[in-house]
């Protein structure tokens, strides 16, 4: 029977990976737990897997080059993500390890949370309950409904593709920019970035995170936004240089923001900016709903099932240097 090592401390496990997946996977091997109660670092991880066929990995944990000539029982080394940008794939092939990445299951669950922000924002609702709760008589201000209102949205992912359906639903008028895509859906219009950003009243960023889109969102961009604008990032702080949008909240060259993702921990929001009064901030929690976290977890359990079948796995990112899948007899 194949020994499989599940790296989430008790929270992840029990909000990102869950119970019905993790008694499916028990179901295909031995499945041994972290039970340190702390997120691994590459020590901790090669002591705990030790013996393991498979590690599944939660996205806090990393998979640097050093861990894996650590690993020599491992031959597959799983993500219930889809970011493996923590996971050194080359170290992992040198090493004949395989690597995979789930899919994205938390589409519509990031989308309806851009979706709750702009009505937030738009409809001050966050800031007028925090004037209640703090005791004051809250003053009415004028809002600003979604119906005629324009948003840009850059990266026309998948998120970004059933983001722009729901805006379009509600009446909005749909700005979109991605230079990789070709956008032709009814009622979505394709601009240059500066467009997106000069014509919007909600910029909403879902741009993959990489060395070329670090810092997208600067000085230079917040410049060119409305005051009356806000601007929303549900992908990730690598994409916003914060201190430029601190400044530019400060100055209020735009009207506010908020975000689901920043520079701390976990890509959680930073908290010189998640503090503000004219920031929303939640704790990169936009795709925390049962339905996309147990998405993710299946994956795993459904890679974990094709590799002890002798199948190579969907997800596979390193197929062609996995060499010791042999070990589990995978063609």
């Amino acid at each position: 029977m194949a020994r499989i090592f599940l790296s989430h401390i008790p929270d992840m496990l029990e909000n990102y990976y869950g119970q019905r997946p993790l008694a499916a996977l028990r179901k295909l091997g031995d499945v041994k737990l972290n039970e340190t109660g702390k997120v691994l670092d590459a020590a901790a991880l090669a002591r705990e897997a030790k013996g393991c066929d498979i590690i599944i990995t939660d996205r806090q944990t990393p998979g640097p080059a050093q861990v894996f000539p650590l690993l020599p029982d491992c031959v597959a080394f799983l993500r219930v993500a889809i970011d493996i940008r923590n996971i050194d794939v080359p170290a992992a092939s040198k090493e004949g390890i395989l690597v995979t990445q789930a899919t994205a299951g938390f589409i519509p669950s990031v989308s309806e949370m851009a979706i709750g922000y702009m009505i937030d924002c738009g409809r001050h609702i966050t800031w007028a309950t925090n004037e209640y709760r703090a005791g004051r008589d809250a003053e009415p201000r004028m809002g600003r409904q979604l119906k005629g209102a324009t948003v840009g949205i850059l990266g026309y992912g998948q998120i970004g593709e059933y983001l722009a359906r729901l805006c379009v639903a509600f009446g909005m008028n749909v700005l979109v920019h991605d230079p990789f895509k070709t956008v032709k859906e009814p009622g979505v219009k394709q601009v240059e970035f500066a467009e997106a950003l000069s014509q919007s009243d909600f910029v909403i960023c879902l741009v993959i995170a990489n060395e070329k889109t670090e810092n997208l969102m600067n000085a230079a961009a917040f410049a060119q936004m409305k005051k009356t604008a806000y601007f929303l990032n549900l992908s990730r702080g690598n994409l916003v240089d914060e201190k430029a949008l601190e400044a530019a909240l400060d100055r209020k060259q735009i009207a506010g923001a908020a975000m689901d993702v920043g520079r701390a921990p976990d890509q959680k929001p930073s908290l010189f900016l998640a503090k503000r009064k004219d920031v929303l901030a939640t704790p990169h929690t936009a795709g925390l709903t049962p339905e996309a976290a147990e998405h993710q977890a299946y994956d795993t359990v459904k890679q974990a099932e094709a590799l002890l079948a002798g199948r190579i796995p969907p997800g596979a990112v390193n197929a062609n240097k996995a060499t010791r899948l042999a070990r589990l007899k995978a063609s």
